[in-house]
Formats: C-alpha cells, structure tokens, sequence
C-alpha cells in the first residue's frame, strides 16, 4: 500500500510539471485560463492556437503525456478508494476538517500503530515536523525542522492543513497570527505539527473529530476529564 501512495503521488508531480508547462505555453500566447485551461473549452483553445514547428510539437507531446498520466492516475485512485472502505482508521481521520482519503491513508500506515508513541511530541518528532536543537553552554537555539520520517506523510500533512485553514476559522486565525510572528513558511509547518496531533488523539481515544472536540471542549471546561488531554492541548 505505501507504494501505492508513492507511486500515485509520483505521477501526480510529473502531471503537475506537464501542466505547468502547458500553461507557460498558453501564457507566451496570451492566453490566460487558470484551471479552466484543462476544460474543453480551455483545452480547444489551447490547441488553436498558431505555433512555430517545434513549439507545436513540444504542445501536443506536453498533451499526450497529459492525456497517458490522467488515467493512470485515475486508476491509483480508485485502487486507494476501495482500500479505504476497508480500513475504520483511515474513515475516522478523514472526519477531521481537511484530511482526504491520501493523507489518512498514509497516516495510518506510517504510524501503524498509535501505542508506540506517549504522547503528540512524539509524532510531531517522528513525522519531522518539530525544529532541530542546537545547544552549546548555556544557549539553546532552534533552527529547521528535521525532516526526519517519511517524506510523502510530512508533505501530505503539510497540504492537508492548508485546508484546514481555510475551512475552520479557529485555525485560519491561529495561521495569520503565526504567519506575521514568524512567516508564513513555518506557520504551515505548525499547522501540519497542529493536525498531526489531532490525528494522534482521535485515532488513540477511538473518536471522530465531532466526539473528540466535544470532548476537549468538556475538558476545557472542566480542566480535566478522566486524565485524557483536551483538544487544546493536544
């Protein structure tokens, strides 16, 4: 299954360069489409348009490799769709704001299982989503994250919680703020941090993201419900 998830997430990437350079091509022309250049009618327009020789044949190789890559593509997915159905994990993570089948896929397989680790720093640490320390005497500085664990998890997080971001106005708010201390680039990598986390507990106490925020909204409340950490603090 993880090279499954390689596999589709490589062809992705190579889809994403074809595109990219489609798109320079439409755009030398001064056609100017977006997502819509990869409609019929953006596509039919993108054919029309009077090239010189080999800028016409660098199109239609770019749009022949498009046309081999989508269904193959198409076909990783569905393979990763009825995988999914299988696996109760996988469902009970994609309830969280932002987590598609993908990422909760390749989160319950790198993970394998939640007891190995005690806590979120831990998964934070193993991910590579928690910055280096570099300490001498009496200073202590952090510098990048570590990079270290699976790449394709560590990127898919990254990506899942930018939706996050813009679906749930308590993380959107939290990103801004991050953004302007620090920068947009490691805010990002907080957010990811952030719903790795979540991920750790609503796999570990067995709860969809609906119960898990219910209860830590109860534990905030409270201060404490049966010695389980609250949302806010995972």
């Amino acid at each position: 299954m993880r090279q499954l998830l390689w596999h589709r997430h490589r062809l992705v990437q190579m889809r994403t360069r074809v595109m990219n350079q489609l798109h320079v091509v439409a755009l030398n022309e001064g056609l100017r489409r977006k997502k819509a250049l990869w409609r019929a009618a953006g596509r039919k327009e993108l054919e029309s348009i009077a090239l010189d020789r080999w800028a016409t044949r660098r199109r239609q190789d770019l749009l022949d490799l498009l046309d081999q890559l989508t269904p193959k593509i198409q076909e990783l997915t569905r393979a990763l769709e009825q995988e999914v159905e299988k696996r109760p994990v996988t469902r009970r993570l994609m309830t969280h704001p932002g987590v598609g089948p993908l990422t909760a896929l390749a989160y319950e397989l790198v993970i394998g299982t939640p007891e190995r680790f005690h806590c979120g720093k831990q998964i934070a640490s193993y991910v590579g989503l928690v910055p280096e320390e570099k300490s001498s005497g009496d200073g202590r500085r952090l510098g990048h994250i570590s990079k270290q664990g699976n790449v394709l998890l560590r990127f898919l997080l990254v990506e899942a919680a930018q939706v996050t971001v813009r679906s749930q106005p308590e993380w959107r708010s939290n990103f801004f703020h991050l953004a302007m201390r620090r920068g947009r680039k490691i805010a990002k990598v907080a957010m990811a941090r952030k719903l790795a986390v979540h991920l750790y507990w609503m796999w570990r106490l067995g709860r969809d993201y609906g119960k898990w925020q219910k209860v830590g909204s109860q534990g905030r409340k409270s201060g404490s419900h049966a010695g389980e950490p609250t949302a806010s603090t995972r």
